[in-house]
């Protein structure tokens, strides 16, 4: 997810000379089915074309070891060489600039545009596109909605009466009022009075929507991706890495920071941005909480002393003591390559790429993004159920496993009412956790 914007840059400011190429090989057995691979094209603005490798032919053939790998072939069909891992665009289009001229001086490129008929073309518009995450909130009646796919926040009665729309719909990184502030792909909320917080994920930064005047401004991040490992400071000069999620302690900020897989905090008073949990090696290894580590942390909640983490690329579920000398340690979850979907106890329990976790009444709540369900978890007996969805992806209201979901990817509390994003089928569900029955919540007021 890190190139792809990268890739972006490189073929806008390259074309028709550059090609870019997609291979996607999947770890989890839901990224091999070519319909996901759609979805996530559509997420993901991806203007390229996209091969479904399910069986890694071409992983092997080209000699790929991780992900992103990047291989430079010549216009005689020649492999030059690859590059493993992220890379900065300066020094990425120095390298490409550098072959064009020369392959520009021989004669070699041929400057015809191919024709390229993009998936998105073929979608229909909708009021909400890949929300990401959602907050509810009972004492003032209101649901938060990242809008993701259109770049906004949404805010709406919990019965789904639109009141404000924050953010242009445009792609940017712009503060100010609300009808001209933008973001990028924006995920996670927290809410503090008249204070929304939002992990704008896309473009590394945490924004503050004022529910007064509604006006947003950047309080964390430079809008550049962190291209080494940071250890903190002024929350405007640091530059953040993917930050997913959000859960908030008294005056401190929590930050689920995929891109670093570790968790990072914000003192709100002081405007300090610092590592709080991880070391930066992905992976799943409990302990004091700056020697373990994270693999993508995708989802945050706490119950006030404790914080849960879906950690999503170990396929688990970990806690982080707030207390000074905390410790991490993992409820259920067992590696990187440790996945399925088997309800159970303790370590017996399978999970895959979950990315939303939710605290409430003594029980964790979980989007188990790739398995389609939404499960319950206790973190005490480290019990975990299925409540909602039978695995399959689909788009269907009704009672317990005879509701269906697709990549459900955030959930929120309020009223013994469960709100999930259901990311894609662009829309937002609630499940009775009484009655155990879900329905599709309809937004009135909110334009396709």
């Amino acid at each position: 997810m890190h190139v792809l914007p990268v890739l972006r840059k490189l073929e806008r400011k390259h074309a028709p000379y550059l090609v870019v190429v997609g291979v996607h090989s999947a770890k989890f057995p839901a990224e091999q089915l070519t319909n996901n691979v759609r979805e996530a094209v559509l997420r993901y603005g991806v203007e390229h074309p996209v091969v479904n490798d399910r069986d890694f032919a071409i992983w092997q053939r080209y000699g790929v070891r991780a992900w992103p790998t990047l291989v430079f072939i010549d216009p005689q069909g020649r492999v030059l060489g690859k590059h493993e891992g992220e890379v900065p665009f300066e020094l990425l289009d120095q390298f490409v600039s550098d072959l064009l001229q020369q392959y520009k001086a021989a004669g070699l490129l041929d400057d015809r545009p191919i024709a390229l008929h993009l998936e998105r073309d073929k979608e229909l518009p909708s009021p909400l596109r890949f929300p990401g995450k959602v907050l509810a909130d009972a004492a003032t009646g209101r649901l938060f909605i990242a809008d993701s796919g259109h770049h906004r926040i949404v805010v709406a009665s919990l019965e789904g009466t639109v009141h404000r729309v924050i953010g242009s719909g445009a792609e940017g990184l712009q503060d100010g009022p609300a009808q001209t502030a933008q973001f990028r792909g924006p995920q996670g909320m927290a809410l503090a009075g008249d204070s929304l917080y939002v992990a704008d994920t896309e473009n590394h930064a945490i924004r503050r929507i004022s529910l007064q005047d509604w006006s947003v401004e950047t309080i964390a991040g430079t809008g550049q991706q962190a291209m080494r490992y940071e250890i903190g400071g002024a929350g405007r000069r640091t530059a953040l890495n993917s930050p997913w999620d959000l859960a908030l302690v008294g005056d401190i900020l929590y930050i689920a920071m995929a891109g670093f897989h570790q968790i990072w905090s914000m003192d709100l008073t002081s405007g300090i941005v610092r590592l709080f949990a991880g070391t930066g090696h992905e992976g799943l290894e409990d302990g004091p909480r700056l020697q373990a580590w994270f693999a993508q942390p995708s989802g945050l909640s706490t119950d006030g002393r404790r914080l849960y983490v879906a950690d999503s690329e170990a396929s688990a579920i970990r806690l982080v003591e707030l207390g000074e000398g905390g410790f991490v340690r993992t409820i259920v979850g067992q590696g990187l390559f440790e996945f399925g979907d088997v309800d159970g106890i303790g370590d017996a329990v399978r999970l895959q790429h979950p990315l939303g976790v939710c605290y409430y009444d003594g029980a964790l709540y979980i989007a188990d993004s790739y398995n389609n369900k939404i499960k319950r978890l206790l973190p005490n007996t480290r019990a975990c159920m299925t409540l909602f969805g039978d695995g399959q992806p689909g788009y269907a209201d009704g009672t317990g496993a005879a509701a269906q979901f697709r990549e459900p990817g955030g959930l929120s509390v309020a009223g013994g009412k469960l709100y999930i994003a259901d990311t894609n089928n662009h829309a937002i569900r609630i499940a009775d956790l009484q009655t155990r029955v879900v329905t599709t919540l309809q937004l009135h007021g909110l334009e396709t």
